[in-house]
């Protein structure tokens, strides 16, 4: 009797995930919130699918990175820190001025700080496409916008 109950759990690869791509507008946006937002749709959380340990995320396009913002006057206070391997090597950055230098990348790193730190890490991050400026080459995937008030409805405050 309890044989012909029984119910299989389906395991999902990365081989049968359909793939969406979303586009997140980062203007204004305060950075934490917004890339723990774009760290669950790379790992794929929003799906009823989701598998730990399997890539059964979205692609995310991340414009206008260089709009981005920080609370509490963190953009002159929070540091980030880089070493070449050589005794005095310490280079020390603020916020703001790695975000003049390089804006994609300050969105790439933290989302990359929130992601898993293996192989799996390695080949999300890879979906993560991020533009300094409104513009950007996706366009033929045709991302869906997705704007401030859709973000909340999945996770909360953004």
């Amino acid at each position: 009797m309890m044989d012909n109950m029984a119910q299989k759990t389906s395991y999902f690869t990365r081989l049968r995930v359909d793939r969406e791509w979303y586009e997140v507008d980062a203007e204004g946006e305060v950075l934490g919130r917004l890339c723990s937002h774009i760290a669950r749709l790379l790992l794929g959380k929003h799906k009823p699918t989701y598998t730990p340990g399997q890539d059964t995320g979205a692609f995310v396009v991340v414009v206008n990175a260089d709009k981005i913002r920080l609370t509490a006057g963190k953009e002159s206070k929070k540091l980030y820190y880089r070493h070449s391997g050589y005794p005095g090597g310490l280079r020390v950055e603020t916020f703001a001025r790695k975000l003049a230098r390089k804006p994609a990348q300050t969105i790439k790193d933290s989302v990359r700080g929130m992601l898993p730190r293996n192989k799996l890490g390695d080949r999300l991050i890879t979906k993560l496409k991020v533009y300094a400026g409104p513009r950007h080459p996706h366009k033929a995937q045709q991302p869906v916008k997705l704007t401030r008030e859709q973000l909340h409805q999945m996770w909360g405050r953004i």
